[in-house]
């Protein structure tokens, strides 16, 4: 029994820094969410569910979630894709192969914000390397105001965050590759199997522990990408980038309207678990029926 006390008590500072920083801020929000506190007043009133009712009925909600499905559709495919790519070129442990994970892996360390001000000059419609780049390659017509039009700010943001990410997933991918035993490859090769087909049957469904922790992980940075469009874009234009951080960030420190923003967060916490949750169930079965 006392050993059982003292195994316990180790986790003690653990679970007090859980519930302090997760548990505790997780409850007083739904507890505000009910409110129409604005952040400031020491008094507030309870309203019930209409939070959560003016949130679905704001317009500015709706194109925020759209977005938010968008941008997550875009980066969870082309980074997955992308990294996977990387994974299988440089997954042998050579010199240059381990000198080109770094390389590829150097966006992940950066600072997010200082990713977001170097792509927002990259991207200047005047100025920047992007269109310089397409007007020295003789391709002018395609430049484009990347960031200031609606049509395609979403896109050029979500291209930012796979570059700055796909590296980092690529090494998850690598290390999954690694892992496969290299004696399946050596029988498929002997029973004349191609590629494509080795790809297909050994190293793919090897791969599905990595691709489960790649695309879950991948749709929550993509959920909390806050940081990256707020500097940016911050939201525009006309609420182009809008996505469920940005609006409870300006909806809570613009409006004033804490309430409603601890209820849009509410929301917002439920449906980043039910898609976790949608995500794995989808690639376990895959895996087994595999």
């Amino acid at each position: 029994m006392k050993t059982r006390l003292h195994l316990l008590l180790f986790l003690l500072p653990g679970l007090v820094l859980y519930g302090g920083l997760f548990i505790v801020p997780t409850l007083t929000g739904l507890y505000y969410s009910f409110t129409n506190w604005d952040g400031v007043s020491p008094s507030y009133q309870f309203v019930g569910t209409a939070n959560y009712v003016d949130s679905f009925n704001s317009i500015v909600f709706r194109k925020a979630f759209g977005n938010n499905i968008k941008f997550m559709l875009v980066v969870v495919l082309a980074q997955t894709f992308i990294s996977l790519v990387l994974a299988l070129i440089l997954v042998r442990n050579t010199r240059t192969h381990i000198a080109l994970r770094a390389l590829y892996f150097l966006p992940a360390i950066l600072s997010t914000v200082s990713v977001g001000i170097v792509w927002s000059f990259m991207y200047d419609p005047s100025i920047g390397m992007v269109n310089t780049g397409l007007q020295e390659l003789g391709a002018s017509v395609a430049t484009r105001n990347w960031i200031g039009d609606p049509k395609l700010a979403l896109y050029s943001v979500a291209a930012v965050q796979v570059w700055a990410h796909a590296g980092q997933m690529m090494i998850v991918f690598i290390a999954g590759l690694q892992a496969i035993p290299v004696e399946l490859y050596e029988a498929a090769k002997m029973d004349g199997g191609g590629r494509w087909e080795t790809f297909r049957q050994i190293t793919w469904p090897l791969l599905a522990p990595s691709a489960t922790i790649v695309v879950a992980y991948t749709t929550i940075q993509s959920f909390k990408a806050f940081d990256l469009i707020f500097t940016m874009t911050d939201g525009g234009p006309n609420y182009a980038t809008e996505i469920l951080s940005t609006y409870i960030y300006h909806t809570a420190f613009g409006s004033y309207s804490f309430g409603l923003a601890s209820a849009a967060s509410m929301m917002f916490l439920v449906l980043l678990a039910l898609l976790t949750l949608l995500q794995f169930k989808a690639l376990r079965a895959k895996r087994v029926s595999g």
